[in-house]
């Protein structure tokens, strides 16, 4: 009798991993007042994942967005070559990062992909396609 060979298993995609990652940050957000649920996921180029979520404060200039805590955690952590991150919404529309996010993300990561899913679709943009005139200060020369 032929033995049947078991199911492979799935195999999540670069692209999956960071969006599950950042779904699974979705839990850790705290949208005091604005209710609005932001989780973050960065890949750094030597596979390690960083993730984040939106935390807000009563002084609202306090408060984080979950792009720049999870690029802040990657960075704290040593990583380097920052290769893709994944920004989720609970809402489930595409959830583009803010300017300041845009702007942390040039400067400590200007090679990065940026993969925003929603219910309908998922867009991969690079920092550049967000941030078409960045400011970009020049190094001070010795």
């Amino acid at each position: 009798m032929a033995r049947k060979n078991p199911p492979l298993p799935k195999i999540e995609t670069e692209i999956e991993r960071l969006i599950n990652a950042s779904r699974k940050a979705l839990a850790f957000s705290r949208p005091l007042y604005s209710g609005f649920r932001v989780g973050a996921a960065v890949e750094a180029a030597d596979g390690r994942i960083f993730t984040g979520s939106n935390i807000e404060n009563a002084s609202l200039g306090l408060s984080v967005c979950a792009e720049r805590v999870s690029l802040l955690k990657a960075l704290s952590e040593g990583a380097a070559d920052l290769k893709a991150i994944a920004v989720v919404c609970e809402n489930g529309e595409t959830c583009y990062p803010c300017g300041s996010c845009r702007q942390m993300l040039l400067e400590f990561a200007p090679g990065i992909r940026i993969i925003l899913p929603s219910e309908k679709s998922v867009k991969v943009l690079t920092i550049g396609e967000l941030l078409p005139l960045p400011f970009i200060k020049e190094p001070p020369k010795r």
